[in-house]
């Protein structure tokens, strides 16, 4: 069973981590000492006296993991979010170590060592965690270390979580099959079979052959859910639930505790909710604006000057969009077309081969180069370095009637880039899927997210296959 197997890889990890603190604690104090990188005094400590603090060490740093949630399943735990718990449980570590020198007295003991360990540790760490997660997925994508799942309820949760799984081999799920009510038995989707109604459980749960129960039920089978959880719970299964509502609730809901009574938020925007997220990110984009109109300066000015040779018209093309709170904004442009009339202008969406465009025009927009100056509506306020795209008001009235959740993205500033662009929806793609993209990022926002599509950008953000 793979409670067996969890239990083995749970404990192979511990000794592992063990290993890798005893190894980054050697390393650092041969980079502290004997590299040569770090001025020395005529005497320190040697090798085996400062050995003699991992008694103290291990035990704590492997305390500190479990207390992170470090050796929780790696199946579906970002590596992203496992990074940053190392980072945590380590940085709580060096406070801790550097506390215990300072009350014991302990002032032979080098700080700069100590530091070293956290880098060289915390590095180490990742490194052979995301190996270990490589290993393992490309085993459960060859049909081992699998985990044995049933879903109850057929719902639209059930399909969602099928087709998640299904795509997913190296997560290493095997669904043994869906008890359902209101479907037909024998029912099948994405290859797994309908095997008969909910109270099947009841039958199938004193087998012990399962891993995880999954409740997949929809809204309207509500009303069974403490049963069935009730009977989940008898057994001693693992069982999870996957709500019917997922288009409703964010993917990371923020819940309040009323007395015991759990009250979900609708909407969780991290930007909205913490002030100090908000201070951050609006320093990075001042911060990160300056730098990038320095950068690209040369590049803006001989655009100037090639647009001003070839076209009659205007430098700047300015454009109404709606940013955040749904407050009107004009956003900035390096004119790529013909000057035109505004009514004209607002008929629609640029075409391929589209005339208006002009030939410096095409290539500035295949580039991204008629962007650069939404760095000074950055500047302004009205926009962020990441954020989703703002649109034209006659736009925004048109898809918040066709689009469910499509005007949340305006709670947020809009952005030069974002978690969509970055992912090929740019210009003439699906609507749809880029709101699904932005709402994940507004959800899922972190400091860490920003950078991350940032870096993406200038991989595959700034050319546009789609910008005509």
């Amino acid at each position: 069973m793979i409670k067996d197997n969890q239990k083995l890889l749970n404990r192979l990890h511990v000794v592992l981590d063990a290993l890798i603190i005893v190894f980054s604690y050697g390393v650092s104090w041969l980079i502290r000492f004997k590299s040569g990188f770090f001025e020395l005094s005529s005497w320190y400590l040697s090798l085996e006296q400062y050995m003699k603090l991992l008694i103290y060490i291990v035990p704590l740093y492997l305390i500190l993991y479990y207390a992170f949630h470090l050796y929780t399943s790696k199946r579906v735990q970002g590596r992203r979010l496992e990074a940053w718990h190392i980072v945590q449980a380590n940085s709580v570590g060096l406070m801790i170590l550097i506390l215990f020198l300072y009350l014991g007295k302990m002032m032979d003991y080098s700080r700069k060592m100590f530091f070293v360990f956290y880098c060289v540790n915390i590095f180490l760490e990742i490194v052979v965690r995301n190996f270990i997660r490589m290993v393992l997925r490309k085993y459960r994508k060859q049909g081992y270390n699998q985990k044995h799942v049933l879903l109850v309820g057929y719902s639209q949760a059930a399909e969602g979580y099928l087709d998640r799984v299904m795509t997913h081999p190296e997560w290493g799920y095997i669904v043994n099959g869906i008890l359902a009510d209101n479907v037909p038995d024998n029912t099948v989707y994405r290859g797994v079979r309908v095997l008969g109604g909910t109270e099947e459980l009841a039958h199938i749960l004193p087998e012990n052959k399962m891993d995880e129960i999954v409740i997949t039920l929809g809204l309207s089978e509500y009303h069974k859910l403490a049963h069935i959880v009730n009977m989940c719970e008898k057994s001693g299964v693992h069982t999870k639930f996957v709500p019917d509502y997922n288009n409703v609730i964010p993917t990371k809901p923020y819940t309040e505790d009323i007395l015991g009574m759990p009250v979900i938020n609708i909407r969780h925007v991290p930007l909205n909710s913490n002030m100090l997220n908000a201070f951050v990110k609006r320093s990075v984009d001042i911060f990160g604006a300056v730098v990038a109109i320095i950068l690209f300066s040369p590049v803006m000015l001989v655009t100037s000057f090639i647009i001003k040779a070839t076209s009659p018209g205007p430098l700047i093309f300015k454009q109404e969009r709606i940013g955040r709170h749904n407050r009107p904004f004009y956003m900035y442009k390096f004119r790529s077309m013909v000057v035109q009339d505004e009514k004209d202008e607002k008929k629609g969406w640029t075409t391929k081969n589209d005339p208006r465009v002009t030939p410096i025009g095409k290539f500035i927009r295949k580039a991204s180069i008629d962007e650069l100056p939404q760095l000074f509506n950055i500047l302004k306020g009205d926009m962020s370095l990441v954020g989703p795209r703002p649109e034209r008001p006659q736009f925004v009235e048109k898809f918040k009637e066709e689009i469910p959740r499509y005007m949340i993205k305006h709670q947020v500033r809009p952005g030069l880039t974002g978690w969509a662009q970055v992912n090929g929806y740019r210009g003439d793609t699906s609507i749809r899927k880029r709101i699904e993209y932005d709402l994940y990022y507004i959800e899922n926002w972190t400091l860490g997210f920003d950078f991350k599509i940032i870096f993406l950008t200038f991989f595959k953000g700034f050319i546009n296959k789609n910008a005509y």
